[in-house]
């Protein structure tokens, strides 16, 4: 049950990165009228995102931090520095790189740098949740899967 629930978690995590990011982020631009209309509502989506990947690394973090499984302790070990690298870009893209985003469009600043800079986090943000992702969805071998669950 903790495989399917971390499988879960993790789909989510790197499903909501590939569709704002690939898919819903560049419809936006390609539909709304002005870029600025559709670079502010992305940045409220991006802000959204972030939450929603700190509250899927924090309950991976949880439930891969348990010792009592040892089949997903040894998952754990490989998963975890992927959810943490995760976490901590999400982060860093949020607080340290879209701020400076918001300035360099208000000032002047440098605004190819940063969105650069902004983008690369976020596609290494969704490269460690896919890897998470793919680490956690591993199948059982087949003699387990399909034997029954004993009695006793």
């Amino acid at each position: 049950m903790k495989q399917r629930f971390t499988v879960m978690v993790a789909a989510l995590w790197w499903g909501s990165l590939t569709a704002l990011g690939f898919v819903v982020v560049p419809m936006l631009f390609a539909n709304l009228g002005a870029p600025a209309a559709a670079g502010a509502m992305a940045a409220k989506l991006f802000t959204a995102q972030t939450w929603l990947s700190t509250g899927c690394a924090m309950l991976l973090l949880l439930v891969l931090n348990k010792k009592d499984d040892a089949a997903l302790a040894l998952q754990a070990q490989a998963v975890m520095k992927f959810v943490v690298a995760g976490l901590l870009l999400a982060l860093l893209v949020e607080f340290g790189i879209a701020p400076r985003i918001v300035s360099a469009r208000a000032e002047g600043g440098n605004l190819k740098l940063w969105h650069a800079l902004g983008t690369a986090l976020y596609v290494v943000q969704w490269l460690c949740a896919g890897l998470a992702l793919w680490r956690l969805a591993v199948v059982a071998p087949a003699s387990q899967a399909d034997e029954p669950p004993t009695a006793g």
